[in-house]
């Protein structure tokens, strides 16, 4: 077996005998069975000590150190992780942790588990099923402890932890080795052994805060490289010490609490970590408040939990408006807040005092004055300001107003301002002058929101409104408005109708008020300026168009003499009673019949402006005269409003007829008319339609389709002689444009009515001796006016340039043309393009005679002139001419 073997006879150290137990226990272990039982070494401590297990759920350990069961376990269910053993000293606070590991029975029997190694090489018996029972015992392999190493250790280095020993070292040189992390793994080169003698060491200072422990596991081999012992574990734990201040995780905390807050009310909580081991001293940290600014109303308002690091309040008196912030230095120590060995930290923590309702808003006067014109609305007459000592623009700031006495008719309100917190005193209903002339209000001023428990309403939140109003000239008006009058219609020019005048609300000025007329449609009434009367110009007439449903409305004006005039006004309506002053007249005016009519018999009626009674029944009558009307026609009355009118004979030609008909009413004095029934008579088909065209362009077209047909007919007209005027003078132009050459003429002057400029550079090799200039030159003065080549110029004059010189020879007419073209190339007022040249000179003859004498083959009849048809019309006659045959 291995050992480990220590360097030395330490002194006493409290703690477990054992810092890691494996523990055997059967495959079921029934609830509340003792497994085992732990030794605790006190060297000495007085007091009791008291154990904890990490799984209370399944295990409980008593204060005599016995591990029982706290639940039926089997197999499957022991927990895989170590069971933590702690120990606690009750005076101290110390304390210690020991690790046990649970194994099944069937597992060490089965070899499965490898053998455990103990530090004493003390046995560790499977504890019995009932404690008095003998124990059975049963031999365990070698343990190595963990290792404590404290971090941060100043050396010297290497610093020798531990030496590895193997019983076969008596009889054979072995070589030992640890691997792992911190050996031969990342970080390597932390620990080192050495090979021969086994000691373990450290190689550099630990740090606990980056690995908190190491697991190696050391190796024993002969010089062969042969496994000798199977390879122990090796934990070394790296022991805390106090090197990390604590750090508060916000190095200003914001807080809030309400201003009258009750002391014990929660504020906030600030946290601050540590580094170091929270399980020991070291990171066990203790808050403490170092100051409080301002120190008002006392130096302690608030306390801290010095575990927990909630802040509370401990004083009343918390009042916004005198403190709206507090400051507090807060400093988290760790060793538990020992002065003397913990390190500390500081921040800040800032408490805001909200508000709350506890100051309801005073008026800055106990009255408040103002004045408004009468009949003014939608005006402010006063403005009221309050003062609260609360955060401006909250519920607890923004101020409501109330009128709570002297408008009991509620012509006034009280809004408020929001920018300002102001009471706007506004007139919503008009006042009267003459009804009150002043206003005393009461208005009282409150808060959106109540006010705190315990405050109560001063009596500054209630304030007087005196309110002065002032006269204006107002306008006269008509009583009643509109005013009814009832009467008969043709009342005569100059008659009295009423008296409409009006009456001046402004009983306190002596004023005067004039009227005049403003709307009178049909210019039937006058009214006396001064009293009001109303007289008739004209006669009134119930059926004149200005007259609606019987009513007549007439508006006048009432002006008085303030300083400015004021005017109101009325409406008269007359309603007009009918009276027979209108005769019937036949209805309809117009009908339509045919020749041989089928039936023969028109219905009429009549119609009357007046109303019944003096309207129908009517009376109906041919009239006498002509002759031929009562002889051809017959009326026959049908009711009291209908009649109809009979052809006594069977046709009638076509054509317009006039029947006079006497229309009598029922009037008290019955009115008669004679009025004439305009009857067309036109030819008819089967269907009775007419068919007669004038009759259907007179009764279809009327005056303005005529009129609009006749106009369509002139302008068409118009256009056509237009059309007919601008051909004639197209003619003439084209004639004149035109070249005066018959088909008899040469045929020089046949080729010079076309506009050919010749054929470019590719005409340049001609002969021109051939041509031969004629015996007598043309003059100037019988060239035809007007026959002009396109391209020459106008007939202005024209600047002077270089003469043309006459042909050097009389019969070279090549050398004639080259000094035609040296003439033009030095001519300043040529075109910078090129063109046709033009020369007045065209010969007045040919050597060859006249061509009229070419009349048959006989001249030139080897030469095939039959190409000339390909030159266009105006060679046809040639090509005619010499490129016929013999026929």
């Amino acid at each position: 077996s291995i050992a480990a073997e220590g360097r030395g006879a330490p002194p006493c150290r409290p703690g477990f005998s054992e810092d890691v137990y494996k523990v055997v226990v059967p495959d079921i272990t029934e609830k509340g069975q003792p497994l085992f039982n732990v030794r605790f070494v006190s060297c000495g401590r007085g007091g009791l000590m008291q154990f904890e297990c990490s799984n209370p759920s399944d295990f409980r350990i008593e204060a005599n150190g016995v591990l029982y069961a706290a639940r039926t376990l089997q197999r499957s269910t022991l927990p895989v992780s170590p069971l933590l053993i702690t120990a606690s000293d009750a005076a101290t606070q110390q304390q210690w942790v020991a690790q046990v590991t649970l194994v099944p029975r069937q597992q060490v029997q089965e070899g499965a588990v490898p053998p455990v190694m103990s530090k004493d090489l003390k046995e560790i018996a499977f504890p019995p099923r009932n404690m008095d029972s003998q124990l059975k015992r049963m031999k365990r392999d070698w343990v190595i402890p963990p290792i404590n190493v404290p971090e941060n250790s100043r050396g010297p280095f290497p610093q020798e932890l531990v030496r590895i020993r193997s019983d076969h070292d008596k009889n054979r040189s072995l070589r030992y080795s640890v691997t792992g992390p911190g050996a031969d793994q990342p970080p390597t080169g932390i620990f080192i052994i050495d090979p021969i003698s086994g000691e373990l060491s450290v190689n550099k200072p630990l740090d606990r805060e980056h690995i908190s422990s190491f697991h190696l596991r050391a190796h024993a081999v002969d010089l062969n490289g042969n496994q000798v012992e199977n390879p122990i574990d090796i934990v070394i734990n790296v022991i805390d010490m106090n090197d990390n201040r604590p750090e508060f995780t916000h190095q200003i905390w914001n807080g809030t609490v309400p201003e009258g807050s009750k002391p014990g009310s929660f504020v906030m909580t600030v946290t601050a970590v540590d580094k170091d081991d929270p399980k020991t001293a070291n990171g066990m940290l203790r808050y403490k408040i170092l100051s409080q600014n301002p120190e008002s109303p006392t130096s302690n308002m608030f306390t801290i939990n010095n575990k927990t690091g909630g802040i509370i309040t401990v004083a009343a008196g918390l009042d916004r408006e005198k403190v709206p912030q507090y400051t507090l230095i807060i400093q988290a120590s760790d060793m538990e807040g020992n002065p003397m060995y913990g390190l500390s930290n500081t921040a800040t923590a800032v408490i805001r005092v909200t508000d709350i309702n506890d100051n309801p808003p005073e008026f800055t006067a106990e009255t408040f004055f103002g004045e408004v014109p009468e009949n003014r609305v939608n005006v402010i007459v006063a403005n009221l300001t309050v003062t609260d000592k609360d955060q401006p623009n909250t519920p607890a700031w923004n101020a409501v107003y109330k009128i709570t006495g002297g408008d009991p008719t509620g012509r006034f309100s009280v809004p408020t301002d929001p920018t300002t917190n102001e009471g706007l005193v506004t007139v919503v209903k008009p006042i009267d002058y003459e009804t009150s002339r002043t206003y005393v209000l009461t208005v009282e001023a409150r808060n959106e929101v109540s006010l705190a428990k315990g405050i109560h309403t001063p009596r500054q939140s209630t304030a007087t409104v005196s309110i002065r109003v002032i006269d204006v000239n107002e306008s006269p008006y008509f009583e009643p408005n509109p005013k009814f009058v009832r009467l008969e219609e043709g009342m005569m020019p100059q008659s009295t109708l009423t008296t409409f005048s009006a009456q001046d609300p402004d009983r306190f000025m002596q004023q005067t008020i004039r009227y005049s007329k403003l709307s009178d449609p049909a210019n039937w009434l006058r009214i006396d300026t001064n009293t009001g009367r109303i007289t008739t110009i004209a006669i009134l007439d119930r059926e004149s168009p200005y007259v609606k449903n019987n009513l007549y409305n007439a508006t006048f004006l009432a002006t008085d003499n303030g300083i400015p005039p004021a005017s109101g006004t009325g409406t008269l309506q007359i309603f007009l009673l009918d009276i027979n002053d209108n005769a019937p007249r036949v209805s309809p005016q117009e009908v339509e019949i045919c020749e041989k009519p089928d039936p023969n018999a028109i219905n009429i009626t009549a119609f009357d402006g007046d109303l019944s009674p003096n309207a129908g029944p009517f009376a109906f009558e041919l009239a006498n005269r002509p002759v031929d009307v009562r002889r051809n026609w017959t009326i026959t009355r049908i009711s009291g409003d209908y009649a109809q009118v009979s052809l006594k004979i069977g046709f009638l030609e076509s054509g317009i007829y006039e029947i006079p008909i006497i229309i009598t009413d029922s009037g008290n004095l019955p009115m008669s008319n004679t009025s004439y029934l305009r009857i067309k008579v036109c030819q008819c088909d089967i269907n009775g339609d007419c068919t007669d065209q004038q009759h259907i362009m007179a009764a279809g077209l009327g005056t303005g389709a005529i009129i609009s047909i006749l106009l369509c007919i002139i302008i068409l007209l118009i256009l056509v002689l237009m059309f007919v005027v601008w051909m004639k003078r197209r003619d003439k132009e084209r004639q004149a444009k035109q070249l005066l050459i018959d088909p008899e003429d040469d045929v020089r002057d046949n080729i010079l009515k076309y506009d050919e400029e010749g054929g470019g550079e590719e005409d340049q090799d001609y002969d021109l001796s051939q041509l031969q200039q004629p015996d007598t030159i043309e003059p100037d003065a019988i060239k035809p006016v007007g026959i002009r080549r396109l391209d020459e110029r106008p007939l202005h004059p024209e600047p002077q340039y270089p003469m043309r010189s006459a042909a050097p020879h009389p019969g070279d007419i090549g050398d004639f043309i080259h000094e035609g073209l040296k003439a033009a190339d030095n001519d300043p007022t040529a075109p910078p393009y090129d063109s046709l040249l033009v020369f007045d000179y065209e010969g007045s003859g040919s050597t060859a005679g006249s061509l009229s004498s070419l009349n048959s083959s006989s001249s030139g009849g080897d030469q095939d002139y039959d190409y000339l048809n390909d030159w266009g019309p105006r060679f046809r006659k040639l090509a005619d001419m010499y490129g016929g045959s013999d026929d």
